[in-house]
C-alpha cells in the first residue's frame, strides 16, 4: 500500500471518530481526533487505562500549541529546536480539546512530531491526533509493530500499513516540564 492511500484511509478513519494504529517519531500509537471526546473514551477502554492518566497530543507545529494551551512563554519552543531526541512537553491550561484528554489539573502532553508521516496526516487532519502507546495497560510498550498485541490491533477501525516491517527498537519520548520560572524540568530523560 502506498503511503498516500494510508494517509487517506488514517484521514477518513479519524474523521469519523475513529481510532488508528500508526507510526509515531517514537513507538507505534494508538490515534483518534484529540477534540473527540467519544473517541478519546474509546482509547481509554481499548486500553484498560484510568481515565485519570492523560495522553498525549501530536501536532505539527510550534503555532498549533498556542491553538490547543494558554502557553506564554515561548523558551520552550527554543529548547525543542536544539534537542535531537522526540520530546513531550506538559503545558498549563490546555485548551480547545476533549475534557478527557485533559489532565484534571487542565494540563495536556503535547509532542511536535518529527515523522514526515505523522505531521502530513496532522496537517490534512487540520487538528491535533492523540498519541497513546500502543499496550495495554500495565504492559510495556511495543519497540516495534510486530510486538503489539492482537487486542489492540483488532481494537482499532484502521492500521497503517506503513513502516510496519522496520524492526528499528522504538523508545518512547523524553517528558519535560517547564516550572513557574520557566526553567525546565525532566519528568522523563
Amino acid at each position: 500500500m502506498l503511503i498516500d492511500d494510508d494517509l487517506a484511509a488514517s484521514l477518513q478513519t479519524l474523521q469519523q471518530g475513529g481510532l488508528i494504529l500508526y507510526p509515531t517519531d517514537t513507538v507505534w500509537g494508538i490515534g483518534c481526533d484529540a477534540t473527540n471526546a467519544g473517541a478519546v473514551a474509546r482509547i481509554y477502554q481499548l486500553k484498560n487505562r484510568n481515565e485519570e492518566k492523560s495522553m498525549i497530543v501530536l501536532l505539527a507545529d510550534e503555532a498549533q500549541v498556542l491553538q490547543y494551551t494558554s502557553q506564554q512563554d515561548l523558551r520552550v519552543f527554543d529548547y525543542l529546536k536544539n534537542v535531537h531526541k522526540p520530546v513531550t512537553v506538559i503545558y498549563q491550561q490546555a485548551k480547545n480539546l476533549a475534557s478527557n484528554l485533559v489532565n484534571r489539573d487542565g494540563s495536556i502532553a503535547i509532542r511536535l512530531v518529527r515523522d514526515k508521516f505523522c505531521i502530513e496526516l496532522i496537517r490534512r487532519f487540520g487538528k491535533p491526533i492523540v498519541s497513546t502507546s500502543s499496550n495495554v495497560s500495565g504492559y510495556p510498550p511495543p519497540t516495534n509493530f510486530l510486538d503489539i498485541d492482537v487486542k489492540i490491533k483488532s481494537g482499532v477501525d484502521y492500521i497503517v500499513q506503513h513502516r510496519q516491517d522496520d524492526l528499528t527498537p522504538a523508545t518512547p519520548s523524553t517528558v519535560i516540564k517547564l516550572d513557574a520560572d520557566g526553567e525546565i524540568i525532566i519528568l522523563r530523560p
